[in-house]
């Protein structure tokens, strides 16, 4: 089992019942081993049976799950990750995540990042993190946790929206980025200079956009049900961007932000 998190996942949401235990199963084969869901989801049960039927040893897969936002009060946050491992079918989870901060004025900040590090001394989780956390909750949250404990932040991060603060926060602490909706929901597919540094190497705009992504330490989790766009998503590992190729992206950063729920932090 790797110790840190893979830089390349699928994403499961959407993935549900029997067609999505077959698209995560399609996924496995092609070679993924890092599948992130979230109670939120619905697909932990998915993703726990498509593992068990994949035939693979549980040490070969890296799992990853959230505690929702509204499990987080101290009555509900144990008992839901309790749920999850029933769920998922296993007796640890790689990595649990909160998936975004609380809004609620009546559940404190420390009361779930103390129990979000509980989980992990039990034994329920190897890893811990965070997800949608700016780098002022960041900061708090190792006050509380101690350094060297938050494994990942995820957030959403694709060329249209890099994050570059965040990310560079991150990277300092020894805290991996993880991108969500990183080909902007097929948005990179259509843009001309991702084409065009696609075709020098042969490749497709969504991959390009992927290398770029974990060349810069950044994991990524693409999600998609379509066993031919998992293999084109997974094969973007084979890529490598030249200096220009990366700066040259770099320019696209435009601040488009594709999730703005109400519940969502401060952004930096």
């Amino acid at each position: 089992m790797p110790d840190t998190i893979p830089m390349m996942g699928l994403g499961t949401y959407g993935r549900l019942e029997e067609e999505g235990i077959r698209a995560i199963l399609s996924a496995l084969e092609i070679g993924y081993r890092h599948i992130d869901t979230a109670q939120s989801y619905g697909s932990e049960p998915s993703v726990g049976e498509a593992v068990r039927r994949s035939g693979l040893d549980r040490d070969d897969v890296f799992i990853t799950t959230k505690v929702a936002q509204k499990k987080l009060d101290r009555a509900q946050f144990l008992p839901s990750v309790e749920t999850s491992l029933k769920d998922l079918q296993v007796d640890v989870i790689d990595l649990v995540l909160i998936h975004w901060p609380s809004i609620d004025p009546d559940v404190p900040f420390e009361s779930y990042m103390e129990d979000l590090g509980r989980i992990q001394d039990q034994g329920k989780a190897r890893h811990i993190g965070v997800s949608n956390f700016p780098i002022a909750r960041l900061k708090q949250a190792e006050e509380i946790l101690g350094s060297g404990r938050i494994h990942t932040d995820q957030v959403e991060i694709h060329p249209f929206l890099q994050n570059n603060k965040l990310v560079d926060f991150a990277l300092s602490k020894g805290i991996t980025p993880t991108a969500y909706m990183p080909l902007a929901q097929g948005r990179v597919a259509d843009d001309p200079l991702l084409q065009e540094i696609a075709e020098k190497h042969d490749a497709s705009a969504s991959q390009v956009s992927l290398a770029w992504l974990m060349q810069r330490g950044i994991a990524v989790i693409p999600a998609s049900a379509s066993a031919e766009r998992q293999k084109s998503n997974f094969d973007a590992q084979k890529i490598v961007l030249s200096k220009s190729d990366m700066e040259r992206i770099a320019t696209l950063d435009r601040g488009f932000r594709i999730v703005v729920p109400e519940v969502g932090p401060d952004w930096d």
